[in-house]
């Protein structure tokens, strides 16, 4: 590391939640990695329901270096993230989970690629990947649903892992709607984003909360905080069926006159039924979901209410 660069201020954001396991042993080697960096750790508890937050309190009484967020309830890991981005002020930021499978060693090297580079994002990008063949599809869609989406270059990789410089950090903070997406938020501000293959580990202990639900709620903010393409799909699958179903109309009123006898019974009523309410139920769902964000931004839902803050700030 130059010189230059011991003085430099990092900001280390780590969304918590149910970590209790890996915490202390998360903040003994931030320390050991950051020795003679001004560094500051933010740790964000998003309502755990087991003892991390105690913990937290425990760790920030003891280290002057970290302080710890407790908010009300469980918002959302990028919700929480936003709560400590707010509260950074240093000259880089780290943004990286809380189980340990994003090594602490590799914080510097995100940051000198991001120097070296001049860009504004640094994301660390798996050489391979320690976990479940879910998340790993999980990670995959997102990643697809991102390059349609966000327009993102298909070369770079999506990581939790990243360094950010200051400028970006300042633009992604004026952002105040209720369902803020992070990398979404990256790619709307800047095209300067750069990568660093990083090894991937395995968690150090305890179990991963990533759940379909989680995956669920991820896809449908990328999809509709981001973009129409919702809307489209659905416009474009109503026109499909309208002209089948004009099709269908014409063939049965030749067939007629032809005397071809028509199909007879309920069940081909009831099936084109149920295929065009489907249809238009999935517009209106779709359509109900935007409506229902644009609802929520206007009466100004918080993304976070913070309960306590102790530390350096508390």
């Amino acid at each position: 590391m130059k010189k230059d660069n011991l003085k430099m201020k990092i900001d280390i954001v780590i969304p918590v939640y149910n970590s209790e396991s890996c915490l202390l042993e998360l903040s003994k080697q931030l320390t050991e990695k950051l020795e003679n960096i001004t560094y500051r750790i933010i740790y964000i508890n998003d309502h755990s329901t087991d003892n991390s937050w105690d913990l937290l309190k425990d760790i920030s009484f003891h280290n002057k270096n970290i302080i710890a967020i407790n908010l009300s309830k469980n918002f959302g890991q990028d919700c929480a993230i936003m709560a400590g981005l707010n509260h950074g002020n240093s000259d880089f930021t780290i943004i990286m989970d809380d189980d340990l499978q994003h090594n602490p060693s590799d914080i510097l090297p995100l940051i000198s690629q991001l120097e070296k580079t001049g860009a504004n994002v640094c994301y660390g990008k798996y050489i391979n990947k320690k976990q479940s063949l879910f998340k790993n599809f999980g990670s995959w869609l997102n990643d697809k649903l991102a390059n349609i989406v966000i327009k993102k270059p298909k070369s770079i990789y999506m990581s939790p892992f990243k360094a950010l410089s200051r400028s970006i950090v300042k633009e992604i903070i004026q952002y105040d709607g209720p369902y803020p997406y992070i990398d979404g938020l990256i790619f709307r501000f800047t095209s300067t984003i750069t990568q660093l293959e990083i090894k991937h580990h395995s968690r150090f202990a305890g179990k991963s909360n990533y759940s379909i639900y989680k995956s669920i709620s991820l896809w449908l903010r990328v999809l509709t905080n981001f973009s129409i393409i919702p809307l489209r799909v659905s416009t474009y699958v109503g026109m499909f069926s309208s002209f089948i179903g004009f099709i269908l109309g014409i063939f049965f009123i030749v067939a007629h006159f032809s005397g071809i006898e028509s199909p007879e019974g309920w069940p081909s009523l009831i099936v084109s039924i149920l295929f065009i309410g489907g249809i238009q139920l999935m517009g209106l769902g779709i359509i109900g979901e935007y409506v229902g964000r644009s609802f929520l931004y206007q009466s100004k839902e918080p993304q976070y209410v913070i309960k306590e803050i102790v530390g350096i700030d508390g």
